[in-house]
C-alpha cells in the first residue's frame, strides 16, 4: 500500500482553492496536510531567519524536512516494525521526540551537548559509548555547528552496529563544502556560512565525507518519494532537502 492511501480523501482530491472560514484564523482550511500528526491547515506557516512561506506546521511544528524524513523512515526503513532497536536521536526534535518516544520504548535515547531536556548530554566528536552500540541513529541539521564534523562522522560510524543504519542530514547551500576555522566572528559567520553558529556550508561532496568516514550511502529526493500532488498537498519543497542514508562498509 502507497503512502498515498494513508491521506485523508480530501488530500487525493485535485487541489483547489481554499478560503478561510473563520476571519482572523489564517490556517483554518483544508490546503496543506501534514504527515507527522496528520493534520490539516490552510496553510504551514512562514518559518526561518529569512522566512520561507509555507513551511512549518501549524499544529506540530515539523518543517519541510521533517515531512520528508517522516514519509522515508515510514515507507523505507523498519523503525518502526515493532522489533526492538536500540537508536540515538541527536538534537531532538519537538515534533518527533514525543512520536519516537511512543513508539521505540525504552531503547530509545536522546543526546544532545547543550539542551536539558535531552536523556544523555553528549559530544559527537567524542561518544561516550562502545563500538556497535547503536541499531539506529538519527542526526539532523547538527554537522554545520561541528567544527570536526569529520571526527563526529567517524564516531557515528563507529557506535552502529555492522547490521544498522544512520540517517544523518545537513543542509545543502553551496556548489562544493566551504569551511575556514579562522572565520569566528558571528555576523561574518552569518555572512559566510548563512548562519550565526554554522561553521561550513555543505555542498553535494558531503556524501564523499561520509563515505570517507566508512559508510555507504544512498541518497533519496522528493521525487522518489512523494508524487507532485502529495509534494503540494505536504509542503515538500527544495528544503526539504534529500534523505542520507548510511550504512556501514
Amino acid at each position: 500500500m502507497g503512502f498515498t492511501a494513508l491521506l485523508p480523501e480530501w488530500v487525493k482530491k485535485p487541489m483547489r482553492r481554499v478560503r478561510a472560514v473563520v476571519k482572523g484564523v489564517p490556517y483554518y482550511g483544508k490546503g496543506r496536510w501534514c504527515p507527522v500528526c496528520g493534520k490539516s491547515s490552510r496553510l504551514f506557516r512562514s518559518f526561518g531567519a529569512v522566512p520561507r512561506q509555507d513551511a512549518q506546521c501549524v499544529h506540530c511544528d515539523a518543517l519541510e524536512r521533517h515531512r520528508l524524513l517522516w514519509l522515508y523512515l515510514n515507507k523505507h526503513t523498519d523503525l518502526f516494525d515493532g522489533k526492538p532497536k536500540k537508536v540515538l536521536h541527536v538534537a531532538p526534535e519537538l515534533c518527533f521526540e514525543p512520536r519516537f518516544k511512543q513508539r521505540l520504548g525504552d531503547s530509545y535515547i536522546t543526546a544532545d551537548l547543550f539542551n536539558p531536556r535531552a536523556m544523555v548530554s553528549m559530544d559527537i566528536t567524542d561518544i561516550q559509548y562502545p563500538d556497535e552500540s547503536f541499531d539506529v541513529i538519527y542526526c539532523s541539521h547538527v554537522l554545520e555547528h561541528v567544527h570536526d564534523d569529520k571526527r563526529a562522522m567517524r564516531e557515528f560510524c563507529r557506535v552502529l552496529k555492522t547490521t544498522g543504519w544512520a540517517i544523518l542530514l545537513v543542509p545543502i547551500t553551496s556548489d562544493v563544502t566551504f569551511e575556514d576555522p579562522t572565520i569566528t566572528d558571528p555576523q561574518e559567520r552569518l555572512k559566510a556560512f548563512g548562519q550565526e553558529d554554522h561553521v561550513r556550508r555543505y555542498g553535494p561532496d558531503y556524501v564523499s565525507r561520509l563515505e570517507e568516514a566508512g559508510f555507504n550511502v544512498k541518497t533519496t529526493t522528493i521525487e522518489e518519494l512523494a508524487s507532485e500532488q502529495d509534494i503540494i498537498t505536504m509542503g515538500l519543497t527544495p528544503a526539504s532537502g534529500e534523505i542520507y542514508y548510511c550504512t556501514k562498509k
